[in-house]
């Protein structure tokens, strides 16, 4: 039996006959208004603790869809199904085949079946916050969007935050490319990012969240690239001392449902679900500028090193990587390279 199909029959705290039976529910609705005889029943997941901001973002959207439907919606919760024994990559198939009904992931995961997302893996492609946001929020973000639900039985309502990221390692202070030559650096499933860092000199290693953290543990990877917030919800910080506040790359997570049962419910339901969701993401993105700066506390606390690079120093990350954007354009329809100035 291949693993997937085990892990699918296993079942997450009951996730595939919840979602078999909510889907099949939701085919039979005809109604316009949410009122059922059985609830409409809603299992979000993810893969963070209870208490890191992408978890209380669902709880909050879930929250909200009870307040307005009360008993007919039930909503549940996988915060983090790592500690299921899954892998942060298996959240996509686990809501695409409906066993999960909504769920985040970053948009590189997607890359391999929908090559265009890779143009957000560019490095450096924002130059601050406001920027990153009012692309994912404009035409950009839509067009991605459109692009996910081309390729993929998803439903895509908006974008999680991210952010920028940073690299940390084991070894010694990353101020210059140079720093990083010859570094094992653990990359997304992103054929941008890995062409990033061998730019920078470093050796890239695709590889899931949860093979990372064991490496981490062992010692046997030098280096990642995160958030800070990441960084230090998944207990790096412990093992790398040095981190640069590099800010290579700006990554969202598209939140997406499994089309066919959001299809199929009621519009009432539906506009619910947006709404609470755009809700939701813009109190995700403060969230998240306490949670980096939390995380670059905590950093601190363990002995960890911080470097903010002089403009120099950035202009020479950016000059090292420039090569790329040279070949994004053989790679990319100049429309798309176009929404982010490229």
């Amino acid at each position: 039996m291949l693993r997937r199909d085990f892990v699918k029959a296993s079942a997450v705290m009951g996730a595939g006959a919840v979602a078999g039976e909510m889907a099949v529910e939701a085919r039979r609705q005809h109604a316009p208004a949410v009122a059922t005889r059985k609830p409409f029943r809603i299992l979000m997941g993810g893969y963070s603790p209870a208490q890191n901001g992408f978890s209380l973002a669902l709880k909050r959207i879930g929250d909200r869809l009870a307040a307005r439907f009360k008993g007919d919606v039930d909503v549940k919760y996988v915060y983090n199904i790592l500690d299921l024994g899954y892998r942060g990559e298996d959240i996509l198939w686990l809501v695409e085949s409906g066993v999960l009904t909504l769920g985040y992931q970053s948009s590189s995961y997607l890359t391999e079946r929908v090559p265009d997302l890779g143009v957000a893996d560019l490095p450096f492609l924002f130059p601050d916050q406001a920027t990153a946001r009012a692309a994912m929020d404009g035409r950009f973000g839509r067009v991605l969007a459109e692009r996910i639900e081309a390729g993929m039985d998803l439903r895509i309502l908006g974008w999680f935050e991210n952010g920028f990221r940073h690299v940390s390692n084991r070894v010694r202070p990353v101020r210059m490319p140079a720093d990083l030559k010859g570094m094992t650096i653990r990359v997304l499933p992103s054929r941008i990012q890995a062409r990033t860092f061998e730019l920078l000199g470093a050796v890239p290693k695709i590889m899931d969240l949860s093979e990372v953290i064991a490496a981490v543990k062992a010692g046997t990877l030098d280096a990642q690239e995160n958030p800070f917030l990441n960084t230090v919800t998944y207990g790096v910080h412990n093992f790398h001392k040095f981190h640069t506040a590099s800010n290579h790359f700006y990554l969202s997570r598209p939140i997406f449902l499994h089309r066919p049962t959001f299809d199929a419910w009621p519009r009432e339901l539906q506009e619910e679900l947006r709404a609470a969701v755009a809700d939701t993401v813009a109190w995700q993105r403060e969230l998240h500028i306490k949670e980096e700066d939390d995380a670059a506390a905590e950093i601190r606390k363990v002995g960890g090193e911080i470097l903010e690079l002089t403009p120099a120093q950035h202009t020479a990350f950016v000059e090292a990587v420039r090569p790329i954007y040279g070949e994004a354009k053989s790679q990319y329809k100049p429309e798309l390279l176009r929404l982010v100035n490229l």
